[in-house]
């Protein structure tokens, strides 16, 4: 696989082997490792975008998926993410 982009969707499989399509919302390096923040195809095709659940997924360096493992690391991911939202925001209102 190569470089992920926003926009694209992926097939993944959940903690009970049940196939779920995620879409890319983001992309973002930190500390020198890629991540992606996914949501649901499902919930994104809906008009309240409001109630979107969001995970962050670890690319690896073959490009493939890798779940978060620490909270320390999920925290940092969190907040970079939240940062890029509040400043794509801000650009959207000039």
């Amino acid at each position: 696989m190569g470089k992920v982009e926003v926009g694209e969707v992926f097939t993944i499989t959940d903690e009970n082997d049940e196939e779920q399509e995620v879409e890319v919302l983001a992309a973002m390096t930190l500390d020198d490792s890629e991540y992606v923040a996914v949501g649901f195809v499902e919930d994104i095709g809906q008009e309240n975008n409001e109630d979107i659940d969001v995970f962050f997924l670890k690319v690896d360096e073959e490009g493939d998926f890798d779940a978060i493992e620490s909270d320390d690391e999920f925290d940092k991911v969190s907040s970079k993410f939240d940062e890029m939202m509040d400043e794509e925001e801000e650009a959207n209102q000039n």
